[in-house]
């Protein structure tokens, strides 16, 4: 008690001093300010400021942000686009110049966020404007590129950086949706319909052609049948010849008539007409004068087979 009531002026300073004494947490940057002039930054730790003439002016997260954007777009040809995206951003670094900018840039992070949501909608919006309705859906990277480009600038002078722009979807008026839909189709109709007839001309040809291969090779089997059957029936004709050849001689040889042997075959040949014509009808001149023409006919290609 001795020693409070001799430096009791000490507990006024004490209590003045640790009233300066203040933390910045992990991720963020403080900017201090003296008597509303910026005086510097404070990083993440217990730090100090003069009572009563320094301030905390603001805060500055370095942690990445994000945020979703939805909005209108119309192309060159009068099609409403809807966008659905994603912005990603942070804090350019950690320099003191940079969270400076951050600090005094924007009176608030409302501020800087409907800045930085309004110049990517319009550099998606100009780039739209120049495209076709059809041409959208496939510059989805495009656009990307187009408004990291354009925005990152921007960007630098508020000390911020772009670190990734996702456009999550990407839809058109029903109407536009329908009419794409019905594009599709028939342009799949299309392909199947060019699919379907090279198809069957495919089988088409084959056919055609195994017709003709299957043609060709009935037409040799044919010719290779009737050269066959020639040359069966000249052996026929050569076997019949040397077998009438002997009888004949035989029979001279017997003093016998060899007229015999041409009433034989005659003979013969009637008894086949009457066996194998199957019904068919079959004129023969029976007659006396008849068979002796049939054997003067006989008798003369004999002669003939001789000569």
């Amino acid at each position: 008690m001795e020693f409070l009531k001799d430096y009791w002026w000490l507990v006024p300073i004490v209590l003045i001093v640790s009233s300066g004494l203040f933390t910045i947490n992990q991720g963020t940057i403080g900017v201090i300010t003296r008597l509303g002039k910026y005086a510097g930054v404070k990083r993440a730790g217990l730090n100090w400021k003069i009572p009563f003439i320094d301030q905390i002016y603001k805060r500055v997260s370095i942690q990445n942000r994000s945020v979703e954007l939805e909005f209108q777009a119309v192309t060159i040809d009068q099609a409403n686009v809807y966008f659905k995206s994603m912005l990603l951003y942070a804090v350019q670094n950690e320099n003191e110049d940079t969270i400076r900018k951050v600090a005094f840039k924007f009176i608030s992070d409302k501020d800087l966020m409907q800045a930085l949501v309004r110049t990517i909608e319009g550099n998606i919006r100009a780039f739209v404007a120049t495209k076709r309705q059809s041409e959208i859906l496939g510059l989805r990277r495009d656009i990307v590129e187009f408004v990291k480009e354009h925005v990152d600038a921007s960007l630098e002078e508020w000390g911020y950086h772009l670190l990734d722009l996702q456009i999550n979807d990407i839809t058109f008026d029903q109407a536009i949706i329908e009419s794409m839909s019905k594009v599709v189709a028939s342009t799949n109709l299309k392909a199947a319909a060019e699919n379907e007839g090279q198809a069957l001309l495919i089988t088409k040809t084959k056919a055609a052609e195994a017709e003709g291969n299957a043609i060709k090779i009935a037409a040799e089997a044919e010719r290779q049948a009737a050269q066959l059957r020639g040359q069966g029936v000249a052996l026929f004709r050569e076997e019949v010849a040397k077998g009438m050849s002997q009888a004949a001689e035989q029979m001279k040889q017997a003093n016998l008539d060899t007229n015999v042997i041409l009433f034989s075959m005659w003979t013969e040949a009637i008894k086949n007409f009457a066996e194998y014509g199957k019904g068919n009808v079959i004129f023969l001149d029976g007659s006396a004068t008849g068979m002796q023409k049939t054997m003067e006919q006989l008798m003369a290609m004999t002669q003939l087979d001789k000569k």
